[in-house]
């Protein structure tokens, strides 16, 4: 039986060979084609995308909730009304899906894109603050590791968080209460950021070595998304502030 097999696989493979066309290239050709405001606009592309566009500009434009403060990025202190609204916001609705985490970092002072003015706030002004398809990812980590992230947010003079409190003092970071409860560098912490911030992006540390990383399926744009439209539905506007979740001296 086994010579029988061998042959039928000889035979098989005979003649699939056979039947197989080949091809090799036999001549290419390079052209380039020069895209500027020369080029006459083509009216049937037009008429093609053009319902798709006017669907698109009416959700982006379409108003979701309000805030009563300007959400601004610039600030005399380490913290800013932007960074806070926008950990918070991450937090809050990360929670949802993970209560155990125990603070967010969810984007470096260079991720807040721009400000937000007062008043209604659209889709476009979200996707405008937050380009990107960043995940939110959950990582638990030894205390060693939380007080390397620590000390890159006291070294970079402050970063938006929620869920941690502490003072910059001579670029160290002091006084710091993670969750509501003083920093013991022998526990564990859950902390949730950006897959961004935790692959190192901005130089950020503390990520590398994790007891466990978790995507929790959402991405931080979504998350900001979902905190104004519940605001809104809610009958609520923003009120972000500083309230001296990092001080300095």
């Amino acid at each position: 039986m086994g010579m029988i097999r061998l042959w039928i696989f000889i035979l098989t493979a005979t003649f699939l060979s056979s039947c197989s066309t080949q091809y090799a290239i036999t001549k290419s050709n390079r052209e380039e084609y020069s895209i500027n405001d020369k080029i006459e606009v083509d009216s049937a592309i037009v008429r093609t995308y053009l319902p798709y566009k006017q669907k698109l500009d009416q959700e982006m434009t379409k108003v979701i909730g309000h805030t009563s403060v300007l959400l601004t990025k610039t600030s005399e202190f380490p913290e800013s009304v932007l960074g806070n609204f926008f950990a918070d916001a991450v937090f809050n609705q990360a929670k949802k899906l993970e209560p155990t985490i125990d603070f967010v970092f969810p984007t470096t002072k260079g991720g807040l894109r721009n400000d937000i003015s007062k008043g209604p706030i659209t889709v476009s002004g979200v996707f405008e603050l937050m380009p990107f398809e960043n995940q939110l990812v959950l990582f638990k980590l030894k205390g060693s590791d939380v007080l390397i992230i620590l000390n890159y947010i006291a070294l970079t003079n402050g970063q938006p968080v929620a869920g941690l409190r502490m003072n910059i003092k001579d670029k160290t970071p002091e006084n710091i209460y993670i969750n509501g409860k003083p920093f013991d560098v022998n526990q564990t912490y859950m902390v949730l950021t950006s897959d961004y911030i935790g692959n190192g992006g901005d130089d950020a540390k503390g990520f590398a070595n994790p007891i466990s990383r978790k995507n929790i399926g959402l991405l931080v744009r979504d998350a900001l998304l979902k905190e104004v439209a519940e605001l809104e539905f809610a009958g609520k506007k923003i009120e972000a502030k500083t309230d001296g979740r990092i001080t300095k001296n």
